[in-house]
């Protein structure tokens, strides 16, 4: 089309009613303005769109305009001042409500490859519009934060700040949605000082907050925070809590009484908002001057057992890392042996992945209980871990108890009377008698014949409990005599699994003997003797000479409770 031809279009235009446009008006019109952007005459397109005998075609037509002149702003060409002031005209000059929908869209179709280029680039013009909707203000801010959203939970978080100095734009999207709610979250908060708080304020309040539970669970339960070093998420952790804050919304209330389960609806992602919360607020301190200092630690803690389990129960990482600074925030401010024994019952889990980290905490927790709540804790552990290493680390510390209540002359009934006869009943116990897995189960072991032998050598202390001294000897001559025969049957099956692997040396070397000079062949021989067990000979060895050694350790152990035991008897 020449230019005597567009100059005739537009002027039937000009003349055109916005009802009597056409579809394919509507399309000429988006072929023409596009032609000129990727032509490089945007100058020419802002001229035309600013003309003051072209606003009508503008206001009618001009949001078809918002999708090339975005993606030539996203490209950085030349033209890219011309594109973002007609793209500025545009939204300022179209009507509020089609220039939403269509930047909604822009949002929805998103080039993966430029998110955060999209956000950061249409959030100012979002919140120019929002501003400029006479009704139905709450619900478009609404639908424009989950739209925001979305695309934001596309982006990679970054974990160390290595990662952050090569972020992707997370951060800058973060500081984007900061800028768009706050004349919204001011309106608010200026209205409710007021006590004029209307219909509108308390939606646009509503959709504020959902926002915020929205970003608590995405990115922030996420990130990496730590308040010795500012970073933008550190920043738009402490912007979100202060929305919280400032909306008028009580902390106590959202983390204790779930009070936005009117607005939220209460299920396992808003379980994770409010998680993500009581860690920024607890463990980073954040807007902690906002939390009233009227609630007991052992009260906090009891509501933060909810999130602490979330979190340990996930898969993720980041959210377990999360879970286990929780609960050691929430263990430091409660005073010694002072949890309830009914707090039991929300610990039992123990699938830590961190393990290190996470027995230091279980270790703070048990030193927080009293005698009664230790021994239903270990009874607890002792029957549902099924993690021999947890199990042992369980015995370890009723070892501690007995010792405790032995040394300071301490004759509580838990650990030194008549109820550890319970606990050593689960202890001293072999889960599948001869056949248990010895190598598996051995950290529980290992710990279990260290208590028999300490128990037996305070024969002194514990013989004033009748009962429970006969009952530790049943136990130990059970126990052992169960040991020995488990010992005896699978150090017969590693022996011969030895001769095996011995055997199967000798044919790997014959063949590699016979393969001599043939590189090749010799390499695709090793690699079917390792594909053949799922590891090399060398590793096999090196397990079943490791199985001997432990099998070794307990005979060991067994036969010094024996000593022990007899001389004991000749007393």
């Amino acid at each position: 089309m020449n230019e005597a031809q567009v100059n005739d279009v537009l002027q039937r235009w000009r003349t055109t009613a916005e009802d009597d446009l056409k579809p394919e008006d509507y399309q000429h019109f988006l072929g023409i303005g596009s032609a000129c952007v990727s032509q490089g005459q945007s100058d020419k397109l802002l001229q035309f769109l600013q003309d003051e005998q072209n606003q009508g075609i503008v206001t009618s037509m001009g949001c078809t305009l918002l999708s090339p002149l975005l993606s030539q702003i996203l490209a950085a060409g030349k033209n890219r001042d011309h594109c973002q002031a007609a793209f500025a005209h545009l939204t300022k000059t179209c009507r509020p409500k089609t220039v939403f929908h269509s930047l909604l869209e822009l949002i929805d179709d998103t080039d993966p490859g430029a998110i955060s280029e999209t956000i950061t680039t249409l959030t100012p013009h979002l919140q120019a519009v929002l501003l400029r909707l006479d009704a139905g203000q709450a619900a478009s801010l609404g639908r424009c934060l989950s739209s925001l959203h979305v695309q934001l939970s596309r982006l990679p978080v970054p974990y160390t700040p290595e990662q952050e100095q090569d972020d992707l734009g997370l951060g800058r999207c973060c500081s984007s949605l900061t800028a768009l709610t706050e004349p919204f979250v001011e309106k608010v908060k200026l209205n409710t000082r007021k006590w004029a708080t209307t219909k509108e304020d308390e939606e646009l309040r509503a959709e504020i907050l959902k926002f915020c539970m929205m970003t608590l669970r995405e990115p922030l339960l996420e990130a990496q925070l730590d308040r010795t070093r500012t970073s933008p998420l550190w920043t738009f952790a402490n912007d979100i809590m202060a929305t919280l804050s400032e909306v008028q919304e009580p902390l106590p209330d959202v983390l204790f009484f779930n009070s936005l389960r009117k607005y939220v609806a209460d299920d396992e992602q808003n379980l994770q908002s409010r998680a993500c919360l009581a860690y920024l607020l607890f463990v980073q301190q954040i807007s902690k001057e906002n939390f009233p200092a009227v609630f007991s630690p052992v009260f906090i803690l009891q509501c933060n057992m909810q999130y602490i389990n979330q979190m340990l129960c996930s898969k993720k990482e980041s959210h377990i890392l999360k879970g286990l600074a929780l609960y050691t925030k929430s263990l430091e401010t409660v005073e010694d042996r002072s949890l309830p024994v009914k707090l039991l019952e929300l610990n039992s889990f123990c699938s830590v992945s961190q393990k290190q980290s996470g027995l230091q905490v279980f270790q703070i927790f048990i030193h927080k209980l009293d005698a009664e709540a230790k021994h239903k804790f270990f009874r607890c552990m002792l029957k549902t871990s099924n993690h021999s290493g947890f199990e042992g680390f369980i015995v370890k510390n009723i070892r501690n108890e007995v010792e405790f209540s032995l040394k300071f002359g301490n004759e509580n009934k838990w650990f030194a009377g008549s109820e550890l006869s319970s606990l050593l009943g689960l202890v001293l116990f072999l889960p599948n008698a001869s056949q248990t897995d010895l190598l598996h189960n051995m950290d529980k072991i290992m710990e279990s014949l260290n208590l028999l032998r300490y128990l037996l050598m305070r024969e002194k202390e514990l013989t004033i409990h009748t009962e429970l001294w006969a009952e530790l000897c049943r136990l130990r001559e059970e126990f052992v005599k169960m040991l020995r025969v488990c010992i005896r049957l699978s150090r017969g099956y590693y022996t011969s699994e030895l001769k095996a692997l011995q055997e199967e040396r000798k044919l790997l070397a014959q063949e590699i003997r016979a393969a001599a000079g043939d590189r090749a062949l010799v390499r695709k021989i090793k690699l079917k003797q390792e594909n053949a067990a799922n590891m090399s000979p060398e590793a096999r060895h090196q397990i079943l000479q490791s199985a001997m050694v432990t099998f070794d350790l307990m005979e060991s152990l067994i036969s010094r409770i024996e000593e022990i035991a007899e001389e004991k008897i000749k007393l």
